[in-house]
Order: C-alpha cells, then structure tokens, then sequence
C-alpha cells in the first residue's frame, strides 16, 4: 500500500467525494464535499487529501485541513474526513492514514493536530486525548481531541 496526496493522483478525486458526502454529508452537500476535495490538491498548501492505494484501487482518505470544525477556529490544525472503504475495514489501515498525516504534520513543524469525532472511543486508543465537547453545525454534539506531536 502507498499513500499519496490526491494532487499526485487526480482520478480519484470523485471518489474521495462521493466517499466523503455519503460518510459526512446530508443529501443536499455533494457540492460542499467536492468543493473541499477540490480545493485540497494543491501541493505545498492546505487543506491536502490524501489517498491510500493498493495497486490502482484506493482503499481510503484523510485530510489535513486548517478547519473542521467552524465552531472551533482557534484549534488548528486537524486531522479530517478519515475514510476507509467497507471492504478494507478492520486491517488497521485507519491507523496508518493517521500516522502519516501525523508525520506530515509534523514535518511542518505543527506541535498539535486536533479532530473531532462523534465516536467516544476511537481515537484514544491512538493517542489522541479528549479535550471537550463541541457543537457541529448546526447543533451536533461532537468530541474533540488533541495529539501532541
């Protein structure tokens, strides 16, 4: 498996989209989540998708983005739209996209990373701490976390 930034293989892009609204999205944000994607393949630059693959398939995404969450703009910057694809579940592949934007990050000289999530535990058994709760718009009840790099 290798991961790549989605600037380096462009025809994945609708993928990551449609992956990305069916996960996060609501039936009227496809335009959003494609706006995001194609706003994240423009190398040296935020927000920036990355894409695992195996061969030519890509079996998942994760993002660094300078906001996920709008109620939070003084955290930054995060770890988003973690995405493994169903038939690649349970192969510790979700570690190894974290770890490499963790890396990255880190190579940027960044001291934190942050996410939310609405799942409780996940992210913990990663290293991640929980920090609070936050609001997702318009009113979802999210938990934050923090990785210090």
């Amino acid at each position: 498996m290798k991961i790549v930034p989605l600037y380096q293989a462009p025809q994945h892009a609708e993928q990551v989209t449609e992956w990305l609204w069916q996960a996060f999205g609501s039936q009227e944000s496809r335009g959003f989540f494609a706006s995001i994607v194609a706003a994240s393949q423009r190398e040296g630059e935020m927000p920036l998708t990355f894409i695992a693959l195996e061969g030519e398939k890509m079996v998942g995404t994760v993002g660094l983005w300078r906001c996920d969450l709008i109620s939070r703009q003084d955290l930054w910057p995060w770890l988003a739209a973690l995405y493994i694809d169903e038939s690649q579940r349970g192969k510790g592949l979700g570690e190894i996209l974290q770890r490499h934007v963790v890396e990255y990050a880190r190579q940027l000289g960044f001291e934190s990373l942050y996410l939310y999530s609405a799942c409780k535990t996940y992210y913990e058994r990663f290293g991640w701490r929980y920090i609070g709760d936050g609001l997702d718009y318009p009113d979802q009840p999210v938990h934050l976390y923090q990785l210090t790099l």
